[in-house]
């Protein structure tokens, strides 16, 4: 099939199954990750497999555009706005989710003797470090939907959306480290070099490369603020691919890189809000699409044997209990409202976006390759299900708490 007609296909399709999803109250997400099991190879043969397997160009740009984007919701100027009590319980409930998935699935796992088809136990650890870190990002989409539609107002919805920008931050933190973590545990040798200077070389060198393009890209924003917006988002992809290339040419973190590409536009240029408000209205849908659409259909359903399963249950129950506990601990710690503390964390369940960018990284790194399949199964399978659970979770928290239909007087 003709390259243009597949492209063509992902577009149409992920479209009509996501403008289905909002028709049914889902968030759109879901009917794209649905759209790309429709059209998945190993599904329907309509698309072949080499196809999927050189889409890690689109993939990569994507990436880039989804961590410069959250990269520009760290404002200063919101965090200190936020208050202690945001910070607290975003980074409690994201760590917490982090450590309790690992050491949570890897006892239940174990200890209950579940079979991995054509794995050893050895991978086991590396598997789990490595959904740990998705464990903390959230999507607040669900929670948004929810807000506009019955008029919430409120702490809980206020909390969550601030929660929600610091989670992802701390997911690709988090991400990048566990990476570095797993590396050493699939490999055959274990060093000072390997275990602590590599991995803080990555990290480092990719927020200080990052920074770096930011100033660039703010720079150049002066000398393009009288052109046309096609000119200016042309600019902006254009320093995001460079900048996550040259990233990952030199071995270091490309989505520190292009989140911290995103702080500095953020925080420091005077166009900020016009740079990714215009990102916003016209490119984040055609990303989207052609992102989720496009990583569903790498999901190979041979690897979703039923120990998988039993691990996308046993993921989704342990990142749930962190979120709780951490949620609850950190309103406890800074002397948050009793409702923030019992109903904030409900907010915090949904999960898709990127995750499942994070997930699919894992392809290009050889080293991974033995467990590469089981944990894209594993983390698109949970996104599936937060995606579907997430909008009841959402509305189930602001009705608790009292915020539905609380008109906004402002």
């Amino acid at each position: 099939m003709e390259s243009a007609l597949v492209v063509g296909l992902i577009i149409m399709v992920g479209l009509a199954m996501g403008e289905t999803a909002r028709i049914i109250r889902l968030p759109k997400i879901t009917g794209y990750i649905l759209a790309g099991i429709v059209l998945n190879p190993r599904l329907t043969g309509w698309i072949s497999v080499d196809f999927v397997h050189h889409t890690g160009g689109i993939t990569d740009i994507a990436l880039a555009f989804i961590t410069f984007s959250v990269g520009g919701t760290l404002l200063i100027s919101r965090l200190k706005r936020l208050g202690k009590g945001i910070i607290s319980i975003a980074l409690l409930e994201a760590e917490l989710a982090f450590f309790v998935v690992i050491f949570g699935v890897f006892a239940a796992t174990y200890l209950l003797g579940f079979s991995f088809t054509g794995h050893e136990y050895a991978m086991l650890l590396p598997l789990c470090i490595l959904l740990g870190a998705t464990a903390s990002p959230t999507d607040p989409t669900a929670t948004l939907a929810v807000a506009h539609e019955y008029k919430a107002k409120g702490d809980v919805s206020t909390s969550i959306m601030g929660i929600a920008a610091i989670d992802d931050a701390l997911g690709i933190i988090n991400y990048s480290i566990a990476i570095a973590v797993a590396g050493i545990f699939m490999g055959d040798t274990l060093s000072v070099k390997s275990a602590v200077i590599e991995p803080f070389l990555s990290v480092a060198g990719g927020v200080i490369l990052g920074a770096i393009f930011g100033w660039l890209l703010k720079s150049c924003v002066v000398l393009f603020q009288r052109e046309t917006e096609s000119a200016m988002i042309v600019l902006v992809f254009g320093m995001l691919a460079i900048c996550f290339g040259v990233t990952g040419m030199l071995g270091l973190d490309e989505l520190l890189a292009t989140m911290a590409m995103g702080v500095v536009v953020a925080n420091f240029c005077k166009y900020q809000e016009r740079i990714f408000q215009m990102l916003k209205r016209y490119t984040e849908e055609l990303i989207f699409v052609l992102f989720f659409t496009i990583s569903a259909m790498h999901l190979n359903f041979a690897a979703l044997s039923a120990g998988v399963v039993s691990l996308v249950v046993l993921f989704v129950i342990f990142r749930a209990a962190g979120k709780f506990a951490g949620t609850f601990v950190g309103a406890t710690l800074s002397g948050a409202s009793q409702k923030v503390r019992r109903y904030t964390a409900f907010g915090l369940l949904p999960q898709g976006g990127i995750v499942i960018g994070l997930a699919l990284m894992i392809r290009g790194k050889p080293e991974f390759a033995p467990v590469a399949d089981t944990f894209i199964g594993i983390v698109i399978g949970a996104t599936v299900l937060h995606e579907l659970i997430g909008p009841v979770m959402a509305k189930l928290a602001l009705s608790r708490s009292g915020e539905l239909g609380v008109e906004d007087c402002n």
